[in-house]
């Protein structure tokens, strides 16, 4: 390989958080305002050779893409991922540290090889000592799993190429460096450039790659946004470390849905499946209790009802307090609002929390009847029957809006023993059958709460 000389490469300033480049430092980046993240690096200049596949042919005689995916052997990340893990695809996990990307990683590997199917996990951050511990605290070990431990993209990609594996999980994406990239390990360089050969590899081989990828403070995937473009599936793993619970969900999707969520609970065997999380997420609901309401809420095409909980307050202080966990903040206050204004509730004087019970976070449009139930109930110290379930939009003035998948949302609070449902009248009068659950319809504001507290 020939060594570039240095008229081919120059020292740039690469901002960390948007990839912007300057020729000199900024104290501040211009793009993204952030303060102290642009460092120098060295581009190549040189432009790339043009290959035999870059030459432009006809689409029927583009291969056919109906192979068979490739199942994980865990239901709920099948469902996320669309069926299965597709052949030469590239799938990237993100979370905050300790969630437990890696113990999904192992769980998956460990599924796969199985199946007798050879399987190759490389790590950049652990030791071998390390992740074996782990794997057999997971029981997590099978004779087709490979591990290495390497950081340098040139060598993976070559161990890769012999072992021909039907799966490469690299953890993580912002430990890799390649060697003719001349900056430190998790710059926007270095993943970029690590991103774009694994991807070339994964597609040219045939082989699907997953990667883990670190997150920033913001929840973000650490790195440039180019990366989430780059690759085929991006997935996040959600939840609170003081929570048992662990919501697997998709960003982005080239194969499958991408509102679709996976539910796990952390155990100490490591990460155990929830086929049915409405039941566990309801299981220490208080009954007949003011601030508390069922929402059935749906993700993708999975129904899960959830416990809407507020508290209103007096407020001791001159602005009022208003806090949200699990749902839009300045959704709640925009709610609040129209509460004071249409409904006759004097919320204006109050300290307001609303939380998701369950750590789950929920961003559906239905969710804010749920949220007006839940704190006129408990401003007004009036419970809400433990039977009954609420779902709906709430407009500016005070009207209830109609909502998608009221099918599904019935089916299931009837299957969890609800025997009242209230929900947006233009949905009702779209229901020409009766399931058993009595449907009652709300127009506006003042019909709402009469039917909730009657």
């Amino acid at each position: 390989m020939n060594t570039p000389s240095k008229k081919q490469r120059r020292p740039v300033y690469v901002c960390q958080q948007c990839s912007y480049q300057s020729g000199k430092w900024l104290g501040r980046c211009p793009e993204c305002g952030a303060w102290e993240s642009l460092i120098e690096e060295v581009i190549d200049l040189r432009q790339p050779a043009l290959s035999s596949s870059s030459q432009p042919f006809p689409l029927f005689m583009a291969p056919d893409g109906d192979e068979e995916r490739i199942g994980t052997g865990i239901g709920e990340l099948d469902r996320v991922l669309g069926g299965g893990i597709v052949p030469g695809s590239v799938v990237l996990i993100g979370g905050e540290p300790g969630i437990g990307k890696s113990t999904l990683l192992l769980h998956l590997l460990a599924a796969i090889a199985a199946g007798n199917r050879k399987v190759l996990y490389v790590s950049g951050e652990e030791s071998a000592r390390q992740i074996k511990m782990r794997a057999r605290r997971l029981n997590a070990i099978h004779p087709e799993e490979f591990l290495a431990t390497e950081n340098r993209v040139e060598q993976i990609i070559a161990m890769t190429c012999a072992m021909r594996p039907s799966l490469l999980a690299v953890d993580s994406i912002q430990t890799l460096v390649c060697d003719e990239v001349a900056s430190s390990p998790g710059s926007v360089t270095q993943v970029r450039e690590s991103a774009y050969r694994l991807l070339g590899m994964a597609k040219k081989e045939n082989i699907p790659v997953i990667l883990v990828g670190h997150v920033t403070k913001d929840g973000a995937i650490a790195g440039p946004k180019v990366l989430e473009h780059m690759v085929d599936t991006v997935l996040y793993f959600e939840g609170d470390r003081s929570h048992a619970f662990r919501i697997l969900r998709t960003v982005k999707n080239r194969f499958g849905s991408t509102n679709e969520i996976g539910v796990f609970e952390m155990k100490e065997e490591g990460l155990v499946q929830v086929s049915n999380p409405s039941e566990i997420f309801l299981a220490e609901r208080p009954l007949n209790e003011p601030g508390s309401v069922v929402l059935p809420s749906v993700e993708g095409t999975r129904p899960i009802l959830v416990e809407v909980q507020a508290l209103v307050s007096p407020t001791n202080l001159g602005t009022a307090r208003r806090t949200a966990i699990g749902a839009d903040q300045q959704r709640l206050s925009l709610l609040c609002a129209v509460l004071e204004k249409k409904g006759g509730l004097d919320m204006y004087g109050h300290d307001i929390f609303l939380n998701i019970a369950g750590g789950m976070r929920i961003d559906e449009p239905a969710l804010d009847l749920g949220m007006v139930c839940a704190l006129a109930s408990s401003l007004l110290e009036k419970p809400i029957s433990s039977t009954t379930v609420v779902c709906g939009e709430v407009g500016l003035a005070g009207e209830v809006r109609a909502i998608g998948h009221v099918d599904i949302r019935i089916r299931e609070a009837q299957r969890l023993g609800f025997s009242r449902f209230v929900l947006p009248r233009s949905n009702k009068e779209r229901i020409t059958w009766s399931p058993g659950i009595e449907l009652v319809g709300a127009a506006n504001l003042q019909e709402l709460l009469e039917v909730v507290f009657s």
